[in-house]
């Protein structure tokens, strides 16, 4: 079975997700000839740590996405409220219907269900909602899952995984945290890949697939 994957949407629900997420996997599809689009919903501001500006993640998501290849008009942010989501879950959906009227993603990545950040969890549940008539993966966060099933993987090279690195690297305001971390990330990688018999692979949650 081929995915159709002519038409790709990453949605991230703080900057940085889709890149920890499905970075590696956004490299490949690009290098494929796959438009990615990502949409993030929150620069965090409040999450910041002091010294950085406002807009620092809104900046810094464009460095990062443009490392993966995606171009500018490729990105979309909006600057929802750090937890506040599930207060503005019916905004949030109508923004992402808007984009499967106007665009019809192949298919879409997305925080999976077992996510336990509030906000992961609206952005999880209203996509499959706006999105249920076409192909949805859920995506890893190995911090906020305490639960995941292991359901699809897409096997990566090097390359990708230096890609999603590079990415990652550019929030240079996120760098004190503890995942955010290059040996980290190959490493997660390298496991997945052991457990297909491929070098590296990200791993994602099936809610549906149309082929």
């Amino acid at each position: 079975m081929v995915l159709p994957t002519e038409r790709v949407l990453v949605l991230a629900p703080h900057t940085d997700d889709g890149e920890f997420g499905c970075g590696g996997t956004m490299a490949r599809l690009v290098e494929q000839g796959s438009e990615v689009r990502y949409m993030a919903f929150s620069i965090a501001t409040r999450s910041l740590p002091e010294g950085f500006p406002p807009d620092t993640l809104a900046r810094e998501v464009r460095d990062a996405t443009s490392e993966l290849g995606i171009p500018d008009e490729s990105l979309t942010v909006h600057d929802f409220d750090v937890r506040t989501f599930p207060q503005h879950r019916q905004e949030i959906l109508e923004l992402l219907i808007e984009v499967w009227n106007d665009w019809r993603p192949d298919i879409v990545f997305q925080p999976s269900l077992h996510d336990i950040h509030q906000d992961h969890q609206t952005i999880a549940a209203e996509g499959l909602r706006a999105f249920k008539r076409t192909t949805i993966l859920g995506y890893e966060i190995p911090w906020n899952n305490f639960d995941f099933s292991y359901q699809a993987y897409f096997t990566l090279e090097s390359r990708h995984i230096e890609r999603k690195v590079a990415a990652l690297a550019k929030y240079a305001s996120q760098q004190h945290r503890r995942y955010a971390n290059a040996e980290y990330v190959w490493n997660l990688a390298r496991t997945h890949g052991i457990n297909v018999n491929r070098e590296y692979a990200e791993v994602f949650q099936v809610y549906r697939v149309i082929a």
